[in-house]
């Protein structure tokens, strides 16, 4: 299994008595160590609104990490395109591979949310698959729909009267800029300066088999499913991802990363109790109040004592699917999702409450992960 690159998506996590600023200092030393211990990549997801997490601009972040590391690959899980345009997206990328070139990643994705719904309606598998991966009841984000904390969201991120443009023609626009064949509709060229040229890899994030996967495949891109956010969909993304994929000049064959949350600790005891936080700050985000900085188990016992059955559902599915465990157990759990999906990576992404003990967990897989 260590043929199979393990890679590392960075949500930079506040913990509870924590600043951005240390946050900030936490990242960019963990990439420092994923770089030490082999892993693959470096990502950092974008999110907003969110007192626990720090990374509302994965631009300025790579830039910073950049300059502090020298070989890892890293790149955005994902930009968000709702509220951006193409030519700021390749202008920005443009500016860090002008001066760290060959390394950047540049991930897009539709924005924050839920998935977009199959085009012909096909309900996801639900159940164990053969070798044993869970994948639980499809997750409803009804809730969500006109909650005026994310129409909140929304409003300060777009200009007034502004309208996303369509997330497959944005893609097809910023791919255009980064070759320098961008025409209006006019005839007229565009050329991004810095971004046209730029050496950087264009992903795909998407969350289910519908527009992401199939704008991925389309465009013969990399593709990465989301199993830590949406594991009810995994598969369906996968299938939908390579069912359309189409040969480009940069592969011939679909190249498919699947992410994953994960504990590592000595013991499975130890991994429990740093992952005791996971669930009321899952519950934070699903509620709408925005991700709570990360709490310490003792907090998160604290947080739950009082919880009804509604709210242990609303986080059901991310709880059930964490990994968490010895080096052993996670090792052997993320092969049956590699199994599951044949992916070609995966995307590891680990928070607890002190940095010193997530550092660890990343070193405990790559050397467990290397011993396979």
């Amino acid at each position: 299994m260590s043929r199979i690159p393990l890679g590392v998506l960075d949500l930079i996590p506040v913990p509870t008595g924590s600043t951005v600023a240390d946050a900030l200092h936490h990242s960019i030393d963990l990439a420092r160590q994923a770089e030490r211990l082999g892993y693959t990549r470096h990502w950092f997801a974008e999110h907003h609104l969110n007192p626990g997490l720090a990374g509302t601009s994965p631009a300025v972040v790579l830039a910073l990490t950049a300059a502090a590391t020298s070989t890892i690959r890293i790149g955005s899980g994902a930009v968000q395109l709702g509220h951006r345009t193409a030519l700021s997206t390749v202008e920005e990328f443009g500016l860090i591979d002008a001066l760290h070139p060959g390394r950047l990643d540049l991930g897009l994705g539709r924005s924050a949310g839920a998935p977009a719904p199959r085009p012909d309606g096909a309900e996801p598998f639900e159940g164990y698959t053969p070798n044993g991966l869970r994948i639980p009841p499809r997750f409803s984000f009804a809730h969500l729909l006109g909650h005026p904390r994310v129409e909140l969201h929304r409003k300060l991120l777009n200009l007034p009267g502004a309208r996303p443009q369509d997330y497959a023609e944005q893609v097809e626009d910023v791919l255009a800029l980064l070759r320098g064949e961008y025409r209006s509709a006019e005839g007229l060229a565009a050329h991004a300066v810095p971004g046209e040229g730029a050496d950087v890899e264009v992903w795909i994030l998407g969350s289910s088999g519908g527009q992401s996967a199939e704008t991925a495949g389309r465009h013969g891109l990399p593709f990465a499913a989301n199993y830590h956010v949406t594991p009810s969909t995994v598969i369906e993304a996968a299938e939908g991802y390579r069912a359309a994929f189409k040969p480009s000049a940069g592969l011939d064959r679909p190249y498919l990363s699947v992410s994953a949350d994960v504990v590592v600790a000595p013991d499975e005891a130890s991994a429990r109790e740093l992952a005791a936080g996971y669930a009321p700050w899952v519950h934070s985000i699903r509620s709408a109040e925005g991700a709570i900085p990360f709490p310490t188990p003792e907090e998160a016992r604290a947080l739950t004592a009082g919880w009804s059955e509604a709210d242990h559902a609303l986080v059901a599915d991310r709880v059930e699917t964490q990994f968490t465990g010895s080096p052993q157990t996670v090792a052997d759990q993320l092969e049956r999702l590699q199994e599951a999906t044949g992916a070609d990576e995966l995307l590891i992404t680990t928070i607890t409450h002190d940095h010193a003990d997530r550092v660890r967990s990343y070193r405990l897989l790559a050397e467990e992960w290397a011993r396979r």
